[in-house]
């Protein structure tokens, strides 16, 4: 099928290289829908926490407000403004650097002499939270920003918007936009320089606290409660963080779904949250979502990868080929998100990859499957189940444009059917019904022996060995297949025998000449656009049939040409018959039949007569012929004939 796939090889380039494009086009528009957002986003989760770098060692400290510190304290919530105040005094004795009271602190409390303590508390080493809202309305789209109380700013406490920016899947994960943020202002009140990466991803470091923590009631105390130097040098952020982390089924108070949560099911407290900010400034941990240009070139890269895969053919290793791609377009983003602090999601190239894959595999899979339909309705006629089964299943064993082959090919021919025909004429249903019951059995001795039948020629079989599939013994299943043939034969007699017995009337004799000879013939398709056949042609074609005709003359049943027998000596008993000219050419052909079960001195006596027949050395007398006839009884006719033939030269 060289030539037939070298034909199609451009078509099928424009062909892959058009689904390419097409696929490529297709996912880079659906990959900007908000659903696929989504996934990609759900992709970063999986991605961004698997083997996430350690928390740093200078990330703040959460002073959580949580359930063992309501316990302790024996106070409802909000508490005194004075006893943050005790905190805020507490944790500088402690050695804390920088104060974040991520509580808002918007409006008077209910006791001015606590808001005057926490007010006298407060100095520049402390961020208070803010807040900011987006209200939309159909009329227009308002934002309200919530500060600190003034005389709490004016004693030099800092503000810091602590409002996050959820995903339409209310989840955390991008750097909030604030340039005042509540991290980044706690990281210069801590006297680091804050560079906002706007519209980065966070990178988290673990579930709800994963980053060191303390409870509120230990850190009014922490020389009873704490370890020495928890707080020396550090940054701490006071919050609400609860111990027993909420669901992100039931959701909490201030507290938010990040990417762990997908693993852990759990929502992160707000206090931890801005810690996360903090660490994310703080190391240049954030990572920056790829450009729009950067994912329309992977997107395109893949489609061409998966073009290139498939630009040959489909199979089984297509897929093994489109799993390596995903796997290798996932680790490359995870490769690039973690060490390159960059994410460019793995979907769209992955599907892209797979889209060209899958839909060059279902074209040719359509193809194949046509092309073994085909096949199949081609050669059923012509080969055995076995062999169209091996046809169908590799069609690169054909060659139906026309090809050189050795080929072992085997007319079979009805002896006297003239004469039989004549006979039932009158019965032209008998003639049929009796014609296809000797052509069937011969049909199957050929189907048995992997032949393949070229057609019918009224009572005549073409068959021939070794196409449209390879047979490297081609020569002895053509040999077999004769001999089959006759015994087949004899078996139709002996039905019919008993058939005209039973009806009175007198048995019709089948017998049959078969000629097989071996040589280079053209075998393919042939015939006309509107009808053709698989069949061969070439003067070893021509010479197998006038064996067949041979058969008559020789008075045997199976004549094969000299090259057969060359073939085949090492199996059957050849017997030589004669040596003949061949139309068209100047040498001689050496003629044989073959005898199963012959003795090999039979043969060698039989061999010696015919040395001696064609060196003029023969008598019309000699005795061995009437010795091989008793030996070869079935060659009796052909021995009877030579003598005559030998006498009759002598004449």
């Amino acid at each position: 099928m060289a030539d037939g796939a070298a034909a199609r090889s451009p078509r099928r380039f424009w062909q892959v290289a058009a689904l390419a494009i097409v696929a490529a086009a297709v996912i880079g528009f659906v990959s900007q829908l908000p659903a696929w957002r989504l996934i990609e986003l759900r992709s970063f989760d999986y991605l961004s926490t698997t083997m996430p770098p350690a928390v740093p060692e200078d990330t703040p400290v959460i002073v959580a407000i949580d359930e063992p510190s309501f316990s302790e304290l024996q106070r409802q919530w909000p508490w005194p403004r004075s006893l943050h105040a005790e905190l805020i005094a507490a944790l500088r004795k402690a050695g804390a650097k920088a104060i974040g009271l991520d509580i808002i602190f918007a409006e008077p409390s209910a006791d001015p002499a606590a808001d005057a303590a926490l007010a006298a508390a407060l100095g520049p080493d402390v961020v208070l939270a803010g807040d900011e809202t987006l209200i939309e309305t159909p009329q227009a789209d308002q934002i309200v920003r919530v500060e600190p109380l003034p005389e709490f700013i004016a004693r030099g406490a800092r503000s810091g918007i602590a409002s996050i920016v959820l995903d339409a899947d209310a989840t955390l994960r991008r750097l909030p936009r604030y340039s005042d943020g509540f991290a980044p202002t706690l990281l210069q009140t801590a006297g680091r320089a804050a560079d906002i990466p706007v519209g980065s991803y966070l990178q988290t470091f673990g579930p709800g606290r994963t980053l060191p923590t303390v409870s509120y009631y230990q850190a009014l105390d922490p020389e009873e409660f704490l370890p020495p130097d928890t707080f020396k040098d550090r940054v701490v952020i006071v919050g609400l963080s609860m111990q027993s982390a909420p669901l992100a089924e039931t959701g909490g108070a201030d507290a938010y779904a990040t990417s762990w949560t997908l693993r852990s099911s759990r929502l992160v407290s707000g206090a931890e949250i801005q810690a996360t900010i903090y660490n994310n400034l703080l190391g240049g941990l954030t990572i920056a979502p790829a450009s729009p240009a950067v994912s329309i070139a992977t997107i395109v890269f893949a489609a061409l990868l998966a073009s290139l895969a498939v630009l040959r053919s489909t199979s089984w290793r297509t897929v093994l080929l489109a799993a390596i791609a995903v796997i290798v377009f996932i680790a490359g983003s995870f490769v690039l998100l973690r060490f390159g602090r960059v994410f460019a999601p793995a979907l769209a190239p992955s599907v892209a990859f797979a889209l060209v894959a899958a839909a060059q595999g279902a074209r040719d899979y359509a193809a194949e499957r046509r092309a073994r339909r085909e096949i199949t309705r081609a050669f059923s006629q012509y080969l055995s189940p076995v062999l169209v089964e091996r046809l169908a299943d590799d069609p690169s064993q054909l060659r139906l444009g026309g090809e050189k082959r050795t080929l072992s090919i085997l007319f079979c021919d009805v002896r006297g059917f003239t004469t039989i025909s004549e006979q039932m004429k009158s019965e032209p249903e008998k003639l049929t019904a009796l014609i296809n019951r000797l052509l069937g059995p011969l049909s199957q001795v050929v189907l048995d022996a992997g032949g393949t039948i070229d057609k019918y020629i009224g009572d005549c079989i073409m068959a021939f060995w070794n196409a449209p599939l390879d047979d490297p013994n081609h020569a002895e299943h053509a040999v077999q297949a004769a001999l089959d043939m006759i015994g087949a034969l004899d078996q139709l007699n002996a039905e019919l025998a008993m058939e005209a017995e039973a009806e009175g009337r007198k048995p019709v004799r089948l017998a049959v000449g078969v000629g097989v000879n071996t040589g280079e013939c053209v075998v393919g398709n042939m015939g006309s656009e509107f009808r053709f056949d698989y069949s061969a042609l070439g003067d070893a074609v021509n010479l197998a049939a006038r064996l067949e005709g041979q058969t008559k003359v020789y008075h045997t049943p199976l004549i094969i040409g000299e090259e057969t027998a060359r073939r085949v000596a090492a199996k059957f008993p050849i017997a030589e018959l004669d040596r003949v000219r061949v139309k068209g050419k100047n040498d001689f052909e050496i003629i044989s039949t073959v005898l199963p079960g012959t003795a090999a001195s039979t043969i060698a006596e039989h061999r010696a007569l015919i040395d001696d027949m064609q060196a003029g050395k023969l008598a019309p007398n000699d005795t061995r012929f009437d010795a091989l006839a008793l030996k070869l009884p079935a060659m009796a006719d052909y021995y009877d004939d030579a003598r005559e033939r030998l006498r009759a030269s002598r004449q």
